[in-house]
């Protein structure tokens, strides 16, 4: 697993804009959050993955702006041979989430892009309530969701960011 100065390292190396950085470093600081209150609740949580993985949750941002950013960020996460566990976070970290019918519809390969472990719906989650390095309340966070990519792929999408809200506000023991 890279350090976090080798995480921006290679960032930087594959061509990620300083803004993307920042937005990196800005959903990491909010996992790392979210991933240590369930730590503390004494549910098992890999708070490294958690964190190096949301660094490099955008590095396909190197290449493209597109919702295909994640498809490209998984590529270079394999070619700089990073663990799968750090390659699914960047290639399932898009919109809520996307089953394989949704990525279809948005021009992806025709499979789902569904978080599935724990560190993966972090990232996802904490990935959905930073906009550019600022911090978002959830409320604010699915508005934006609801207008941008929510408003292409529907309810389903919508309520999946809703539900991943109430599972890790239990999580952590926050009010959802």
């Amino acid at each position: 697993m890279p350090s976090e100065n080798e995480a921006i390292s290679l960032l930087t190396k594959a061509g990620c804009p300083p803004d993307v950085i920042r937005h990196c470093k800005a959903v990491a600081d909010l996992a790392t959050r979210i991933a240590k209150k369930i730590a503390g609740n004494g549910i098992v949580v890999d708070v490294n993955l958690v964190h190096i993985g949301a660094l490099f949750h955008d590095i396909g941002r190197a290449r493209t702006h597109s919702i295909e950013h994640a498809v490209v960020g998984a590529n270079i996460a394999r070619s700089l041979r990073l663990p799968t566990s750090i390659v699914h976070i960047i290639e399932r970290h898009i919109g809520s989430g996307m089953t394989a019918a949704e990525a279809s519809q948005l021009g992806l390969p025709k499979r789902s892009f569904l978080p599935r472990s724990l560190e993966e719906k972090i990232v996802v989650f904490a990935d959905k309530l930073i906009e550019g390095n600022q911090e978002l309340s959830f409320e604010e966070a699915l508005t934006a969701f609801s207008m941008g990519l929510g408003s292409v792929l529907g309810s389903p999408a919508i309520n999946r960011l809703k539900h991943l809200h109430s599972e890790l506000a239990s999580l952590t023991g926050a009010t959802s």
